[in-house]
């Protein structure tokens, strides 16, 4: 145990004593699971690739990313603002599977139906991605642009 920090050993200790004390596994996940999250989200966020809008022809970024560790289905991250930012703590979370749809987060009519457009001309690109069945290069090539004027599609920013 010499290679854990203080924290994670303490909860290590904790969690071998919990079969004797079933009452602790639920403390005991929760504090390994606030340890471990900002680890996973940091390797989620290395897995995923940006688009900007000269890519997809959405008014916004999108991120795309294989499923890794996921326990959820295909999802994608959309930036709310408009242009090429960046900001991943600015994002709607919007699920490709079995039809779009927002989970989290808020975009504009115009801009939810222009991404569910996207998500449904792409579809079988980004699900292969998902899939591990195509890396970031072959998703590329892969993906259509939304053509602006297409029904739908808001004018470009």
């Amino acid at each position: 145990m010499g290679c854990l920090d203080g924290k994670l050993a303490a909860d290590y200790r904790v969690m071998e004593g919990t079969a004797a004390r079933p009452e602790l596994i639920g403390s005991v996940a929760m504090r390994v699971r606030e340890f471990t999250e900002p680890a996973a989200e940091a390797e989620d966020l290395f897995e995923m690739a940006n688009l900007y809008p000269d890519t997809t022809g959405l008014p916004m970024t999108v991120w795309v990313s294989p499923r890794g560790n996921a326990r959820h289905d295909v999802r994608i991250k959309v930036n709310m603002t408009r242009g090429n930012q960046m900001s991943i703590t600015n994002t709607a979370l919007v699920g490709v599977r079995p039809t779009p749809r927002i989970i989290a987060g808020q975009l504009s009519p115009e801009d939810a139906q222009a991404v569910f457009q996207w998500i449904t001309l792409n579809l079988d690109a980004l699900v292969a991605y998902w899939e591990g069945r195509t890396d970031t290069a072959r998703l590329i090539q892969a993906l259509q642009r939304l053509v602006s004027g297409q029904p739908g599609t808001p004018p470009r920013p």
